[in-house]
């Protein structure tokens, strides 16, 4: 059993706050959110379903099955069928897979270590059709670390990683919603296009 899906066994995961998080709705809104989607790390489905029921084709990617497990049941129960699930590890996205103009992680950069950062560049790269982007959600180094949780991410980090073959075109403060808590962690939110 792979820790996520311990965490899953063991009661609702931090990050599972049984809805969307509000950024996915301010990026679907502003128009942000184009062709096919993929939701790296969908975990229960959340974001996933809000999406498909817009009217976005979705591929929800988990390397939980659990939490895939979970989102196939909400989805059957809320009738939306627009969501393809697939257990799949995101640091090994290949260019013979579905290509994705959007690509959402809404808290799986912080997740990694420094070996896993390039590796997941790499893979979102090879995932990405040419100028797709990539909108990253990731704990800020303004979050208190007093709770522990995952790594804490500077602006300079994340123009760091996406270097080479991409364009940072914003990054702005945001909130990510915690299970267990009522005020949200302090965060970074960034749109990143693959280029040429």
């Amino acid at each position: 059993m792979s820790r996520f899906d311990a965490m899953y066994a063991s009661g609702v995961p931090p990050w599972d706050t049984g809805r969307p998080q509000p950024e996915v709705l301010l990026l679907d809104a502003a128009g942000e959110v184009q062709g096919r989607v993929l939701d790296a790390g969908c975990g229960t489905g959340e974001n996933s379903l809000y999406l498909a029921g817009r009217g976005h084709e979705v591929w929800g990617y988990d390397l939980a099955p659990m939490a895939l497990d979970q989102a196939r049941a909400k989805a059957k129960r809320r009738g939306i069928a627009g969501v393809h699930w697939k257990l799949q590890d995101i640091l090994k996205l290949t260019e013979s897979g579905p290509r994705f103009d959007t690509i959402l992680d809404m808290a799986v950069l912080h997740a990694f270590g420094d070996a896993e950062w390039k590796l997941y560049a790499k893979s979102l790269r090879q995932a990405l059709a040419p100028g797709g982007c990539y909108f990253g959600l990731a704990f800020s180094e303004h979050e208190p670390q007093d709770w522990g949780g995952p790594r804490r991410v500077k602006q300079a980090q994340i123009r760091a990683l996406f270097k080479e073959g991409w364009a940072v075109e914003w990054i702005r403060k945001a909130d990510y919603e915690l299970a267990f808590r009522k005020r949200p962690a302090k965060a970074w939110l960034a749109k990143v296009r693959k280029s040429a």
